[in-house]
């Protein structure tokens, strides 16, 4: 079992996936608001957790269907838990070996593609799964420009791809997105990472 899913699955034990909610939500929540959610479409969320983004987003009346995916097997056990309408899906698997014939409107991923042992062969995945037109939505608070969030490989002790803003474009673009980035930031936050640079959205559209 790789050391990911091992970390993940313990977290998932101990509450640090309600945790990841507290910490998360209120940066992911502002993010989502400025999306517009006017048409019917479906939704997919890469390395969901306990499926809190899903949950919220199987709310909006357009919504046909949202499911999540995480290689953490007890993460997904906790998501179906706490599964409140027939529209949420969990599924135990990761991105690259996900076998999906359907397309998506859009896909949502936090703080999770980083993990994947190649971030280009996973967004080639994602690419593939959106349909034309469709958004892949990346958040991410690791990155080299957040200098207060560079040691958290070091404690985490496990594969975590460290990259730049400007590297984490390229990536999109050469898997074949249209890229824009957006930080949004708690200002009223106490954790310096929050506070001063934010999460990194990096929001990519298939042409």
């Amino acid at each position: 079992m790789d050391k990911v899913r091992k970390t993940f699955d313990s977290w998932a034990q101990s509450g640090r996936a309600e945790l990841m909610e507290v910490e998360h939500g209120k940066n992911v929540s502002k993010f989502l608001n400025t999306i517009s959610f006017d048409k019917p479409f479906s939704f997919l969320d890469v390395g969901c957790g306990n499926g809190w983004v899903v949950r919220n987003i199987a709310k909006e009346s357009n919504c046909k269907k949202a499911i999540g995916i995480d290689k953490s097997k007890k993460m997904i056990i906790q998501a179906k838990k706490k599964k409140d309408s027939k529209k949420e899906e969990f599924v135990h698997t990761d991105i690259e070996s996900w076998k999906y014939r359907g397309k998506f409107d859009f896909i949502f991923s936090m703080e999770a593609l980083y993990y994947s042992d190649s971030i280009e062969k996973a967004l080639k995945r994602i690419y593939k799964l959106l349909k034309p037109g469709g958004q892949f939505f990346c958040g991410t608070d690791f990155y080299t420009d957040n200098k207060a969030t560079a040691r958290w490989a070091d404690v985490m002790k496990i594969q975590m791809h460290l990259h730049s803003k400007k590297e984490w474009k390229e990536f999109f673009k050469n898997a074949g997105f249209q890229v824009k980035t957006k930080h949004i930031k708690d200002l009223k936050s106490r954790k310096k990472w929050k506070r001063e640079f934010g999460t990194l959205f990096i929001i990519g559209t298939k042409i």
